[in-house]
């Protein structure tokens, strides 16, 4: 996955997020056997809204998402595909200077572990439907993001919504605590 447009639309004398790498990854296994990261970070720029970030395949895959990540299944966000952030990006705290790209402040609202429900990340990508979990400390339970029909944003990103999936509010008899089924 490459890091150009990231790197391309940056000065990284003049602002203090990480530059990360150039190098390029390849999707090599279906569920890695370390656990992959996710985090959201608000982002106070020209207008309040949320980056929602997946750790695939050495980046992290991004969406700005306005009004927030949804909690109710009933919800719908829509969720801009933005330009693949490095790693290190997923720890970044602070101000981007103004005349910067993304000019404003940044902060981590909530971070911890993904699992995608799809044996390729890669290929539910391609299809416009990628299903997943998250285990963090605000967001729990699965989520799906979708493609929408109505293509891209004027400056070319894809729109997505990204959805709460509905889920048993108790957990089955027998099941692993913290276990839910989907309806």
């Amino acid at each position: 996955m490459s890091l150009r447009e990231y790197q391309r639309k940056r000065h990284f004398t003049e602002t203090p997020e990480p530059a990360g790498s150039e190098t390029e990854a390849a999707d090599t296994s279906p569920h890695p056997a370390a656990p992959l990261h996710f985090v959201v970070q608000k982002h106070r720029a020209r207008q309040l809204h949320y980056d929602f970030r997946l750790e695939w395949d050495g980046a992290l895959l991004s969406w700005a998402v306005p009004k927030g990540i949804p909690t109710d299944p009933k919800t719908r966000r829509l969720a801009v595909r933005v330009e693949d952030h490095p790693l290190e990006y997923g720890t970044f705290e602070g101000r981007i200077p103004e005349g910067q790209y993304g000019a404003g402040t940044v902060e981590i609202w909530d971070e911890g572990e993904w699992r995608p429900d799809d044996s390729s990340v890669n290929a539910a990508l391609r299809r416009g439907e990628l299903r997943f979990h998250l285990m963090g400390k605000r967001l729990k339970g699965g989520w799906v993001l979708v493609r929408t029909r109505f293509g891209e944003t004027r400056s070319k990103q894809q729109t997505w919504l990204l959805i709460k999936r509905k889920e048993d509010a108790v957990a089955p008899r027998g099941a692993a605590a913290g276990a839910q089924r989907e309806r």
